[in-house]
Parts: structure tokens; C-alpha cells; sequence
């Protein structure tokens, strides 16, 4: 299937894979449209972990940010959130789930937003949800979510305890 066609419904065998649907002009950003269907309407509440803006050493040449940038960016905003949590140093050991729904073009405004969802004994699990916004607009659009693990680590870099919730 080439990048201009369009599909209703993912493969059965592939439930992960969101219809794509691009504009003849690949450089035509405000016209593309994608379906994905499991993308929540509105970013969450809480203030973002961090905000960067997509810039031209970060796309190819038909202006489309490079997937690996915007998963740099998650690593940076779970990493915050996790090292604050655990009181210490953390890495990152796993990404266990990365759903790319939209593009992200040169010049969005993209925000990270991260939830912990599970701490484990030397672990931290997050989800990661990224948002951007286009240009000088207010609409804000889910481009990117995943599940991050981090575990925390001594000066050493050997597995720590993840201190108790205050």
C-alpha cells in the first residue's frame, strides 16, 4: 500500500496499526489527515514534563520529524519524572509498548506528559503521552504515546530500592 492510499480498518492480524491517509503534496502538513482511533480528544491536565519545539536538523526532507527524535524527547520527560520519583539516578531498561498516531512537522510545539503507573521494588513504569501543537495554532493534537521502564541505580549503576511514597 503506497503512503496515498487509504484503508478503514487496520489488519486483523496487525490491531496496532492505525489507517494513514497523506496528501498528494507531502509538504502540505495542514491537509493531512489520520485516523487514529485510540487517540484521547484532549492532553492531560497536569503540566507537561517537558516542551520542545521540532527543528529542521530533526526531519527529512519532506519536513516529517524523525520518530527516533520525538522517542528522545519521551526518554528526556519520563526520565524527569522517574528520577524525581526515585529520589536518584535512573535508566531506562525497556520500552515496552510506542505508538506513533500523527506526524510531527518542523515547528510543532511538542509536550511530553507523563503519568507513573506501576513502581516496583527497583522499577518505575510510566506512560507517556506527547502532544503537539501546530504552528502559531491552539489546537493541540496526541502524536506519539508509549510505555517507558526505568530502574533506579546506585553511584555504582547497580539496582537500588525505590524509596517509600512520602
Amino acid at each position: 500500500m503506497s503512503a496515498n492510499e487509504t484503508t478503514d480498518a487496520p489488519p486483523k492480524s496487525e490491531p496496532a496499526l492505525r489507517a494513514i491517509a497523506m496528501p498528494a503534496d507531502a509538504n502540505n502538513h495542514e491537509n493531512s489527515t489520520m485516523s487514529a482511533s485510540e487517540t484521547t480528544d484532549a492532553p492531560p491536565k497536569s503540566e507537561p514534563a517537558l516542551r520542545a519545539i521540532a527543528m529542521p536538523a530533526d526531519a527529512n526532507p519532506a519536513g516529517d520529524i524523525f520518530g527516533g527524535w520525538l522517542l528522545s524527547q519521551m526518554d528526556l520527560a519520563g526520565s524527569t519524572v522517574a528520577t524525581r520519583r526515585a529520589k536518584g539516578r535512573v535508566v531506562t531498561v525497556a520500552i515496552t509498548a510506542m505508538t506513533f498516531h500523527r506526524p510531527v512537522f518542523v515547528g510543532d510545539e511538542v509536550s511530553c506528559y507523563v503519568e507513573i503507573v506501576k513502581i516496583g521494588i527497583t522499577s518505575i513504569t510510566v506512560k507517556i503521552e506527547s502532544w503537539a501543537r501546530r504552528g502559531r495554532g491552539e489546537e493541540r493534537i496526541e502524536v506519539t504515546e508509549g510505555l517507558f521502564t526505568y530502574v533506579a541505580v546506585d553511584s555504582e549503576r547497580k539496582p537500588c530500592l525505590i524509596p517509600a511514597a512520602p
